[in-house]
């Protein structure tokens, strides 16, 4: 059995797609990734993964320097992709991925190309050997989540920043193990 520790970026200093492109951490989010160092030392990952996007970098640099090991870098678990032409990012997020209350969308009613996206994150993580703390992002997560819960919605679960989610690897399937800290209140950075 392999075990996979989803670990959400800290709280951002801005919400990604308004004027910063990549945002970093603000000084709450470089706390919580300073929290999450903590307890994922306990955990004792092998191998760590983290998306390209700053906001995770900066989160994952915590451990890192805690761990003296350095992470990764893979794009398979990065942010979810915003189509071309969208203007609004978060109307176009929460019209897909409600996460704060109405219809629940099913993945089968969303644009291939998010689908791919998905399916290419889902190869990645399926196909990992060894326990593996996986730097990552709310719909991400949710995409892995969703998965191993056998959930076709977009949003599962509400993970908070800097939150730990496990999950066990078992012959390519994977199993929930347990939650990490829901988000409070807020939009998705």
């Amino acid at each position: 059995m392999t075990r996979l520790f989803l670990i959400r970026h800290g709280e951002a200093q801005a919400a990604w797609g308004g004027d910063d492109d990549d945002p970093g951490l603000s000084e709450a989010g470089r706390a919580q990734a300073a929290g999450a160092a903590e307890a994922l030392a306990s955990l004792a990952p092998a191998a760590l993964v983290c998306s390209p996007m700053r906001r995770c970098r900066e989160t994952a640099g915590a451990f890192e320097r805690l761990a003296a090991r350095e992470s990764v870098i893979e794009p398979r678990v990065s942010e979810v992709p915003t189509p071309a032409g969208v203007a609004d990012r978060r109307s176009w997020l929460q019209d897909n991925f409600p996460w704060q209350g109405g219809d629940p969308r099913d993945w089968a009613t969303l644009d291939q190309g998010l689908k791919a996206w998905r399916d290419q994150m889902l190869g990645y993580v399926q196909s990992t050997a060894a326990d593996t703390a996986i730097f990552s992002h709310f719909i991400a997560i949710n995409v892995l989540v969703g998965a191993a819960m056998g959930r076709r919605e977009t949003i599962v679960c509400k993970p908070g920043y800097a939150s730990i989610t496990e999950l066990a690897l078992e012959a390519g399937r994977l199993r929930l193990v347990r939650l990490g800290e829901e988000m409070v209140a807020g939009e998705v950075r």
